[in-house]
């Protein structure tokens, strides 16, 4: 790890061996305030969470624990296949309110100090983008964070995530919501709770309407994801 793009170490002792290699990352907001407080629960054994990195709000990106350990970020998740996302992930942590405390904008400095620790992250790890999500992905049924006003567009555009498609080749490919769940799990979701899961796919992908209704809109970019893995350009 390229000691340049971390800024200081705050070593938390929440952490054990990985069982799994690393393929995911997995982003996160703190939604608490001060970052201070965030490090403080995140180092305190009796709270039992960490995450390998956080980021604050001004830009200071803080190493917790070793990308070897298994920080324990995810909780009870699941993603294409792995139900201990904790073992194949590395957890980044956004300092950030969150929908709890005031929900806004990430700042640039936060975004700007993500780039580079993410690429690193990426790059050595030979991570695809389909792998580079958010804890609403991996835990449909528990967690909305980063949310809606994460920039997956502009993370996107460093092909550091994939991109929503903007081009829906075949429109609206499904005759009914089963095939569509089916899909969705095909591309990595837990669908046990359906309508968490289409909410959880429409914050990612279509952020501009959360409402777990399937509609026309969110299976054709469904069905333009699954069409792009299949011809590799997911990767």
């Amino acid at each position: 790890m390229n000691s340049e793009l971390v800024h200081r170490d705050v070593p938390s002792p929440n952490w054990d061996d990985r069982l799994l290699p690393i393929e995911m990352v997995v982003l996160h907001y703190t939604e608490m305030k001060p970052a201070e407080a965030a490090l403080e629960r995140m180092c305190d054994p009796a709270a039992k969470v960490s995450a390998h990195y956080m980021i604050t709000e001004e830009g200071e990106v803080i190493r917790l624990v070793k990308e070897s350990k298994r920080a324990w970020h995810a909780g009870l998740s699941y993603w294409r296949g792995h139900k201990d996302v904790n073992s194949a992930s590395i957890g980044i942590e956004l300092d950030h309110p969150g929908h709890a405390l005031g929900y806004r904008e990430f700042s640039n400095a936060q975004f700007e100090a993500l780039v580079p620790l993410l690429n690193s992250i990426v790059k050595r790890h030979n991570i695809p983008r389909a792998n580079v999500v958010g804890h609403s992905d991996v835990a449909p049924a528990r967690k909305i964070d980063p949310g809606e006003l994460f920039p997956w567009d502009r993370l996107a555009e460093y092909r550091l995530c994939l991109p929503r498609p903007e081009k829906l080749e075949l429109g609206d490919p499904f005759d009914n919501d089963g095939a569509f769940y089916l899909a969705l799990e095909r591309f990595g979701y837990d669908i046990t709770d359906g309508r968490k899961a289409v909410e959880a796919f429409q914050r990612r992908w279509r952020p501009e309407r959360i409402d777990g209704e399937i509609d026309g809109e969110i299976r054709a970019i469904l069905f333009q994801l699954l069409l792009d893995r299949d011809r590799g350009l997911a990767r």
